[in-house]
């Protein structure tokens, strides 16, 4: 991850977001109210984790219904450790898929009935692949789907791109879109008001579902540990915002 937005700070903790007043009103739903059995949901995750940070604990009640459950991997995360001598675009690229492969297996997902879909695009260019993206996502998409990305406004050049295109297949195919922001947990304030609240709406996690995200987040060891005297890619503000019993998604 390398834009200023992310990069600047050390982001803002779960202590001051406990005062959002917005998030606050936001609705809580549970997860088969958004997506029941019987209903597909795509995933589109810009980089290996990004379906985890979103939608970890979600995923987490697919173990059974791997059929309702299509998964697309727009990256492959290798540009996460720019300069790294440790963590080389060669090694990353490598990694992270496997990484994403040891998190779904944590969630309990059978990966044999799981449609996976890795599309390889390069990591920190997604916008300018944009438009195959779209082009891609509207092949796969069906009316009834319930598509779940990252917000168009997330503060990544990737996970915008990704957003863009899939708010733009979902328009023109009738689908459901659900928006998620991972980043502007770090960057945002509380009430921030480029955030669209009143899309707010909270998936409710129990225990288990809870538990098992961690779990699966801690398989992404190369976002997780320090490089040397760099910090780790996700700081630990940013995992105390996404580990809450719920996970936020704009409607």
């Amino acid at each position: 991850m390398s834009d200023d937005p992310i990069k600047n700070g050390r982001g803002t903790p779960w202590s001051q977001w406990q005062q959002s007043a917005h998030l606050a009103r936001a609705t809580w739903i549970t997860p088969d109210q958004l997506c029941p059995p019987g209903r597909r949901l795509v995933v589109v995750a810009p980089h290996p984790d990004d379906e985890i940070l979103m939608a970890g604990g979600l995923l987490a009640g697919f173990r059974g219904r791997e059929q309702d459950l299509l998964l697309i991997s727009v990256t492959d995360g290798e540009a996460s450790h720019p300069g790294s001598s440790h963590w080389t675009e060669h090694r990353l690229r490598r990694q992270r898929p496997l990484e994403s492969r040891q998190a779904l297996q944590q969630l309990g997902l059978d990966l044999a009935h799981l449609d996976w879909h890795r599309l390889h695009l390069k990591d920190g260019a997604v916008p300018r692949d944009e438009a195959f993206l779209l082009n891609h996502l509207g092949q796969l998409l069906k009316t009834d789907d319930l598509l779940l990305t990252t917000w168009r406004g997330d503060g990544h050049a990737d996970h915008e791109a990704v957003g863009r295109a899939a708010a733009q297949a979902c328009q023109a195919h009738k689908v459901q879109l659900a928006e998620v922001p991972v980043w502007a947990w770090h960057w945002a304030d509380p009430d921030d008001p480029r955030l669209p609240w009143p899309r707010a709406h909270r998936i409710v996690l129990d225990e288990t579902r809870l538990a098992r995200k961690r779990q699966a987040l801690s398989a992404h060891l190369s976002q997780l540990q320090a490089d040397g005297e760099r910090p780790p890619v996700l700081k630990p503000a940013l995992l105390e915002c996404l580990l809450q019993p719920f996970e936020l998604v704009l409607l």
